[in-house]
């Protein structure tokens, strides 16, 4: 079955809708006289007929007597009937000649006046249709004027509310969207390639030394150098791929037993040699929760805050890990974090304090990976600073659809 495509006036938006209000406003002054001239020409003959009656029936009466008789013999009279006939024939053709006269000159000044009213009315819409679209010629202006540089501009519409007022705030709030997002990759790709830039000039470093060097001891710590560095390049990527990974979302849901989860993550956490090394306790608090979701990006999610606990926390510290309801809660022990940087901490390549290089020490990803995740499952992320040290980060997931 062919589509059928609406019917497209030629020219621009302004051009279409003066042609559409401008023919609009035409069509109904044409109306409006040709109903004028339909009433007028009703009435108009009995109207004439009425006024001119009386006057004829004057003009053809019996003249009065002459007071001054001749000798002469007067004329015969015509009878009273023919001069009544002779009236009415009069007045019937007079009637009909000034009816058809007032008819034509009423069609010229109503055709005259239609055609000033067309062009008054174009010019109108055309001014009208200016004004209506004035909000559109902005938000076009400013989108064409818009660039990698210059994302901070608003439109700011001065105008009364209504569609296209909310048409350019919708478009500044897109705006401030993109100018974010704009923002954060900026950062996230200077950050990932200071990160591989480091890890690159510690290698190269370390391979320089060791070619210099001849002290069997010096040669022996440098081979491990390159080592720990190429394992953290490895977590680095790892970590990069999987935060592009659920930043895509979710493939497929399916349900994952949120509890049975923590509990062997945990377990996982608790033998591990840093754990042991510091005397870190992991202790879990779970009862049966359900969510649904990507097991795997779940995992990850666990893990990694769990490994995030332990790796900001001191000798002798506790992670505690819950699992109740639709809520998952992590809280550990550690260094005191200012208030005012929690926020911070789920960007990218952010940490509380500046990297040292150090081994075991992560790549900054951790938690901007946990957020990435929890955003895919349409979860909700609250984090705030213990009093004591340390952080407690709420996860809270939604109810599963019916």
């Amino acid at each position: 079955m062919p589509r059928i495509s609406s019917v497209r006036l030629p020219g621009g938006e302004q051009a279409r809708l003066t042609m559409l209000y401008g023919g609009l406003l035409v069509v109904a002054g044409a109306m409006l006289i040709a109903l004028v001239n339909f009433l007028v020409s009703q009435g108009l003959y009995n109207t004439i007929s009425t006024a001119v009656a009386p006057v004829t029936g004057q003009a053809g009466s019996t003249p009065p007597p002459s007071p001054h008789p001749t000798a002469a013999p007067a004329a015969p009279q015509p009878a009273p009937a023919t001069r009544d006939k002779a009236a009415a024939e009069a007045v019937s053709v007079f009637t009909q000649a000034a009816e058809h006269a007032a008819q034509n000159q009423l069609l010229t000044i109503s055709l005259i006046t239609l055609t000033v009213f067309a062009v008054l009315s174009l010019a109108l819409a055309w001014w009208m249709a200016g004004r209506v679209l004035r909000p559109v010629g902005v938000i076009t202006r400013t989108a064409r004027q818009l660039s990698g540089e210059n994302l901070h501009e608003r439109i700011a519409l001065d105008a009364p509310s209504g569609e296209l007022k909310q048409l350019a705030d919708t478009f500044d709030d897109m705006l401030d969207r993109i100018e974010h997002l704009v923002g954060a990759q900026k950062r996230f790709a200077a950050n990932a390639a200071h990160e591989l830039r480091t890890s690159l000039a510690v290698q190269r470093a370390a391979a320089e030394i060791g070619l210099a060097t001849s002290d069997p001891e010096a040669v022996a710590r440098i081979r491990r150098k390159p080592i720990e560095v190429a394992d953290s390049s490895e977590r680095l990527i790892e970590g990069l791929l999987l935060l592009s990974v659920s930043d895509q979302g979710l493939e497929h849901r399916e349900p994952v037993a949120l509890d049975e989860l923590v509990r062997s993550v945990a377990a996982e956490y608790a033998v591990l040699q840093q754990a042991r090394d510091h005397g870190i306790t992991v202790r879990t608090r779970t009862t049966p929760v359900t969510v649904q979701g990507d097991p795997v990006l779940l995992t990850h999610l666990v893990r990694n805050l769990v490994g995030n606990a332990l790796r900001y926390n001191h000798d002798g510290g506790h992670i505690t890990v819950t699992a109740h309801g639709l809520t998952l809660e992590i809280d550990n022990s550690g260094p005191h974090v200012p208030p005012d940087t929690v926020p911070y901490l789920f960007e990218p390549f952010r940490r509380l304090h500046e990297r040292r290089h150090s081994p075991g020490e992560g790549a900054g990803l951790g938690l901007s990976i946990v957020a990435s995740i929890a955003r895919a499952h349409q979860a909700r992320t609250d984090t705030e600073a213990n009093p004591d040290g340390g952080l407690t980060i709420h996860i809270t997931f939604p109810h599963p659809e019916p």
